[in-house]
């Protein structure tokens, strides 16, 4: 059964959650930060890995944006197909490696931009059959 039309509304909500998909990785990059380098041998360690990481402000936000999103995203699947709506949220595999070199100052290599290019290329043609699909269904 095929959901309503793909309106520009439902469009931006969709764009929208793959940008706070992005900020939430960050998020959880940046809480982390801090404890970059640490090495864990103990078990010791790890209670103050884990508790320096849980004490992050960023850490929370991540937390909530998480909830927000999925809200959201069940929102958006009760009025879109899931084949449309995965395709259309791709974009992430690009918003995070620019925001990670942005944002984190991280290296992403040529071979890593192929790769997401590789994959963007998968998700257009798997959004391309199940278009085809939906077509022949009518």
């Amino acid at each position: 059964m095929f959901k309503n039309k793909l309106t520009l509304k439902l469009l931006f909500f969709l764009v929208l959650t793959d940008f706070l998909e992005t900020f939430i990785h960050l998020c959880f990059k940046k809480s982390t930060l801090l404890e970059e380098g640490v090495v864990i041998t103990s078990p010791l360690e790890l209670f103050v890995f884990l508790q320096n990481v849980f004490s992050s402000p960023f850490l929370l936000i991540g937390l909530v944006l998480v909830v927000g999103t999925f809200i959201l995203w069940s929102s958006l699947l009760s009025r879109v197909d899931l084949s449309v709506a995965v395709p259309i949220c791709s974009f992430s595999y690009i918003l995070i490696p620019l925001a990670s070199i942005i944002f984190l100052h991280e290296k992403v290599s040529f071979f890593r931009w192929g790769g997401v290019l590789f994959i963007l290329l998968g998700v257009v043609l798997v959004s391309l059959s199940t278009s085809e699909k939906g077509r022949a269904l009518e």
